[in-house]
């Protein structure tokens, strides 16, 4: 007596923000900031495995041609993460917190090698938001200016 299996879902395995997430059609994740309003689309090339069809492709380490289509559902800032040095018997303390820029995104598509593309409007290539200018620096610049 065979028993018929349910297709598996398609899935992919995607990196973004210097990690990796398994991601499927409806996922929402949450990424460091993208260079994309809420409502746009965004396209994450870098794909490492595509699976729950026939047959698993699996790159080395991407996958020419794969793509994932996201979009941006919103812009956050994450949880207060706060950092206290402390030196005992040397009156030495610094405190400095911050917090992380994020987007969350929703997975729309998944694309395997030669794969016709959607004929909506055309995603961009995600790419993380432009950091601020480092508070160490200006520090820097304006003790130089200063003992001249």
């Amino acid at each position: 007596m065979s028993r018929l299996r349910a297709p598996k879902p398609m899935f992919a395995i995607v990196e973004t923000s210097g990690r990796q997430f398994r991601v499927a059609e409806g996922d929402r994740i949450v990424v460091d900031r993208v260079a994309a309003k809420v409502g746009e689309t965004v396209r994450l090339d870098s794909v490492l495995m595509v699976a729950g069809g026939a047959d698993p492709a699996i790159g080395t380490p991407f996958i020419a041609g794969a793509a994932v289509e996201a979009t941006v559902v919103a812009h956050r800032s994450g949880d207060k993460v706060i950092v206290f040095k402390y030196r005992p018997k040397k009156r030495e303390r610094r405190k400095v917190g911050h917090r992380r820029l994020l987007s969350e995104i929703r997975i729309g598509a998944i694309r395997r090698p030669g794969q016709a593309e959607s004929t909506s409007d055309e995603p961009t290539q995600i790419t993380p938001a432009p950091a601020g200018r480092k508070r160490t620096a200006a520090r820097k610049e304006k003790g130089a200016t200063h003992g001249a």
